[in-house]
C-alpha cells in the first residue's frame, strides 16, 4: 500500500487541512491518508488550546464518510511531547511492503535539520512537501548533508502542489474569540462542535 502520514495539532482541523490531504491522496496515488494529531510538538512552545479528546473528536467529525482517510491517535495515547521519529518507527515496523509518504509544509521542511533524528525520519519515509501556489519553491538544500542527492530528488518528485489557502488554525481561533464567522473555513460538523463546546472563546 501507498500510505500518506499527515501530522499536526489540528487545533482546530479546517478545510485547508482537508484540501492538502485530498490533494496528496490524488497526486501521490495514495491508498490511504492517516491523520496523526500530536499531543505536543517539541518545536512549539505552547500546547494546543483544545484538549486531546476535543481535537480527536473534531478530526473524526471532519473525516466522517471521507474515503481513504483515517485517524491514528497513537501520539495522543502516548501523551507528552510527540517525536515524529518514534511514531514513524512504530508505524513502519508494521509492514515492510508498504510505502510511506510524510506530508508536511515547506516551513516544516526548512526546520527539518532541527528535528530529532532527521536522518532516520528520511530513511523511514519519503517527505512529500506541500507547495502552495504563489509561494517560493521549497528549499531542499537544507537537507544536504543529511541525505544523498538521490533521496532529495525522490522528495522533489513527491512534492504536492496546492492552491494558496488563506486559512489557518490560529486565524480560526482568533475569529472565534472576536465573534466573527468561521463558516466555510471548517466543516459544518466541526463548526457545530466548536459552538457546542464553546471552544476558543475568551
Amino acid at each position: 500500500m501507498r500510505i500518506g502520514l499527515y501530522g499536526g495539532s489540528f487545533d482546530p482541523v479546517h478545510l485547508g487541512h482537508l484540501w492538502i490531504a485530498e490533494s496528496a491522496r490524488d497526486y501521490l496515488q495514495l491508498d490511504e491518508v492517516r491523520w496523526i494529531p500530536a499531543a505536543q510538538s517539541p518545536l512549539k512552545e505552547s500546547a494546543p488550546k483544545a484538549s486531546c479528546e476535543q481535537r480527536l473528536t473534531m478530526l473524526h467529525l471532519a473525516l466522517s464518510g471521507a474515503e481513504g482517510h483515517c485517524v491514528d491517535d497513537r501520539e495522543l495515547r502516548r501523551g507528552d511531547v510527540s517525536y515524529t521519529v518514534q511514531t514513524l518507527q512504530e508505524i513502519c515496523a508494521g509492514s515492510d511492503s508498504d510505502q510511506y509518504f510524510f506530508i508536511l509544509g515547506s516551513d516544516s521542511l526548512a526546520s527539518m535539520p532541527q528535528w530529532f533524528m532527521p536522518e532516520k525520519i528520511m530513511d523511514l519515509v519519503t517527505l512529500a512537501v506541500v507547495h502552495r501556489g504563489g509561494d517560493p519553491e521549497p528549499d531542499y538544500s537544507v537537507l544536504e548533508g543529511l541525505v544523498n542527492a538521490k533521496t532529495i530528488e525522490r522528495m522533489r518528485a513527491s512534492q504536492i502542489l496546492v492552491p494558496s489557502i488563506e486559512i489557518s488554525s490560529s486565524e480560526i481561533r482568533h475569529r472565534i474569540m472576536q465573534g466573527d464567522s468561521i463558516r466555510y473555513r471548517v466543516p459544518n460538523a466541526v463548526e457545530a462542535y466548536l459552538r457546542s463546546e464553546k471552544l476558543y472563546l475568551p
